[in-house]
C-alpha cells in the first residue's frame, strides 16, 4: 500500500489554517476511521507526520496546525493604521483561549463533513482535546491524550508561566537554528532517547 499526502488551507474564523491528510492509497479498502492530530504548543502538526505515516493503515490520519502556530499563520497587517485597528479589535483572531482553539477544531470537522472521529493530541493540543471533549462527547470516539498538562488553576502559577512564555517567544534568534547540533542539543532536556535528526529539527524551526 501506498502512502498518499494531500495538504490545502481553509479559513477558520479570519485565520487560514494548515491541514494534510495522510492516507493509504488502495481502491479496493473500505473507509477507515479518521483520526485527527493536535499539535503541542511551540510545534505544528509537522512534528505528527512520522506517527500518522504509521497509522494510515488504520486511519485516515488528519493533521493541521493551531492558529498562530506553524503554517496557520495571523494575517500581517501592512499599514500603521491596520495594526492599531488589529490590536484594539476584539475579532476572532485574537481568540487564543482554550475555548477558542475548541471552537476552531469543532469548525474543521464540519468544514471536511467528519461527524465523529479519533483524536491524538500532545502537550497544550492535549489540553484542547479534553475541552473538545467536555464540549462535543458525540463528536469523540476514543481519545489518545499525552502529557496534557490538566492540573488545578493557581493563579500565581499560571501568571509566572504566562510571563516566562511572553519572553521565550519574543527572544528567539532565527540564526540560532543555523548552528550545528543546535537542534539535538535543543531536544535533549525533553528526551529520554535521541530521536532522528530531521525530526529533532522540525521541532527547532517550528519554534524559532
Amino acid at each position: 500500500m501506498k502512502t498518499t499526502e494531500k495538504t490545502s488551507y481553509i479559513n477558520i474564523n479570519g485565520v487560514e489554517h494548515y491541514y494534510e491528510w495522510i492516507k493509504t492509497s488502495n481502491s479496493t479498502e473500505k473507509s477507515k476511521p479518521v483520526m485527527v492530530f493536535l499539535h503541542g504548543w511551540g510545534g505544528s502538526g509537522r512534528y505528527w507526520e512520522s506517527t500518522a505515516k504509521e497509522l494510515s493503515s488504520q486511519f485516515d490520519c488528519l493533521i493541521y496546525d493551531l492558529r498562530g502556530f506553524g503554517r496557520s499563520c495571523l494575517p500581517q497587517p501592512s499599514t500603521t493604521e491596520e495594526k492599531t485597528l488589529l490590536k484594539s479589535s476584539k475579532n476572532p483572531t485574537e481568540k487564543y483561549e482554550l475555548v477558542g482553539y475548541a471552537e476552531d477544531l469543532a469548525i474543521l470537522l464540519d468544514a471536511l463533513n467528519l461527524e465523529k472521529v479519533y483524536i491524538n493530541a500532545h502537550s497544550m493540543g492535549g489540553s484542547i482535546a479534553a475541552l473538545f471533549l467536555n464540549m462535543y462527547p458525540e463528536r469523540i470516539e476514543k481519545a489518545i491524550l499525552t502529557c496534557s498538562g490538566i492540573f488545578e488553576y493557581d493563579e500565581k502559577t499560571f501568571t509566572t508561566f504566562h510571563k516566562f512564555s511572553r519572553y521565550v517567544v519574543m527572544f528567539r534568534p532565527k540564526w540560532l537554528v543555523q548552528i550545528p547540533f543546535m537542534s539535538r542539543i535543543f531536544m535533549a532536556r525533553f528526551l529520554y532517547k535521541s530521536l532522528p535528526d530531521s525530526i529533532s529539527r522540525t521541532f527547532l524551526e517550528d519554534f524559532y
